[in-house]
């Protein structure tokens, strides 16, 4: 007689309590027996349940953080074209400029009643890779990221002096190129970085932002007549086109943006702008509200979202699959264990429901399991998604796929164990009870 069939002996009694004991011990000490396989089966539930969570979680967070988050301003004007090449590359620093508009567009924006603040862009260069952006000096003393905040120095830094050659750099751009106040570096041309692409300018670094966890992290910037007096750059306001010498000034119909951040009023404002630039102008691109073109961009990715959520749900189906195997591989070994069993007084169905039991069991087991991959998948994806774009996926969200799992595994696990358990089921008491040489 089998150790588990023994221990059992007295436990097959006809009280609900009692077979419900019986079968927490059968299936406690079958785990046991079978640990090392029970444990590589709930292994591979761990990743189907774990791939599952952290699809859907990243998913919606990622949405959520581009959609839905607030970068502080409200509208981008750029030059003709896509709205969301344009936010791609004012907002998150990603994309190539679309190109450039004339000085006059922002002093009339900056100008107007209704619109609370705004701010130039002129880009076009790049240190190590990070983009250097030439603005005003209001994005540091006007501007508010988020309600109520505005870009910080850290102690020992200022903003920059717009008519010197200084510049300040982000939390992120610090700590990965190793500039810190007092040091001098030289731009590169183009937004790829190219060593053979180096300008002559120095500039200085005086400020270090602290840590906002947007894209500004990740940006150095510096006074926007710099940009406009790097080296190779033409200004081409007036449609011819313009070299500025050193000590002259730069006239305003010389000088060329890549983008304009508009701080609004209200909202209504943005309607007004929109018929005024895009449905009426020819010269310029309102992309508002900015959270719109992101929702674009993600609805353009939406079958890359269903080409993941597939294949974790084949992930599932194999987890699923495996469980059947591994329980279904062990009935040969268990059947005078069974028939043991029965001969004891155990009733088919409560073999059938050990051996369901078992199934859910490791299913359980491996969805606890998934929790821990789907934090580590998550962890991971922040980093990247941070040091990528800047932005901070949030840790706090709770998506309804995280409680819905393990259910959804559970019962998979324990419909994969009915083929093993109608076989147990169907195990004959007096061909099993001699042991067989």
């Amino acid at each position: 007689m089998s150790a588990a069939a023994g221990g059992l002996s007295m436990q097959v009694q006809r009280s609900r309590p009692a077979v419900l004991h019986a079968l927490l011990l059968l299936v406690r000490r079958s785990l046991r027996q079978h640990a090392f396989s029970s444990l590589v089966t709930a292994f591979s539930v761990a990743l189907g349940s774990g791939l599952v969570m952290a699809v859907f979680s990243i998913q919606k967070q990622a949405r959520d953080a581009f959609t839905g988050g607030d970068v502080g301003f409200d509208g981008v004007v750029g030059a003709r074209g896509s709205q969301l090449q344009l936010v791609l590359n004012a907002v998150y620093h990603l994309e190539t400029s679309p190109g450039n508009i004339p000085w006059s567009i922002y002093d009339d924006l900056r100008r107007r009643p209704y619109v609370e603040l705004a701010v130039p862009y002129a880009l076009g260069d790049n240190y190590r890779g990070f983009r250097v952006v030439g603005t005003t000096e209001e994005l540091f003393t006007k501007f508010e990221y988020q309600f109520g905040r505005k870009y910080t120095i850290q102690p020992g830094g200022v903003v920059f002096d717009p008519s010197l050659q200084e510049a300040v750099i982000g939390d992120f751009v610090a700590r990965q190129t190793g500039l810190r106040v007092g040091h001098a570096f030289s731009p590169y041309h183009g937004l790829a970085f190219d060593e053979h692409e180096q300008h002559h300018e120095e500039y200085r670094v005086v400020g270090v932002l602290a840590p906002t966890n947007t894209p500004a992290d990740r940006v150095i910037w510096i006074p926007i007549e710099g940009v406009f007096r790097l080296g190779g750059h033409v200004l081409r306001g007036t449609g011819e086109e313009y070299h500025p010498l050193a000590g002259e000034e730069i006239a305003d119909e010389h000088k060329e943006l890549s983008a304009v951040m508009l701080k609004l009023t209200s909202p209504k404002f943005g309607m007004q702008l929109d018929k005024e630039i895009n449905k009426l102008g020819k010269t310029a691109t309102f992309a508002w509200p900015i959270a719109n073109s992101m929702a674009e961009l993600f609805n353009k990715l939406g079958w890359v979202n269903r080409v993941l959520e597939l294949v974790a749900y084949l992930v599932i189906v194999v987890a699923a699959a495996s469980i059947l195997a591994s329980i279904y591989n062990t009935i040969n070994e268990r059947r005078r264990e069974f028939a043991i069993l029965r001969a004891l007084g155990a009733r088919r169905r409560m073999v059938f429901s050990a051996i369901v039991l078992e199934a859910a069991a490791i299913a359980g087991i491996g969805s606890l399991f998934g929790y821990v991959l789907y934090a580590v998948v998550l962890m991971a994806a922040a980093v990247v998604v941070r040091n990528q774009v800047g932005v901070v996926l949030d840790f706090t969200q709770i998506h309804p796929m995280l409680l819905a799992t393990p259910l959804i595994m559970v019962s998979l696990g324990a419909l994969a164990g009915v083929v093993p358990a109608v076989k147990a089921y169907a195990t004959d008491v007096a061909d099993n009870l001699t042991p067989h040489t």
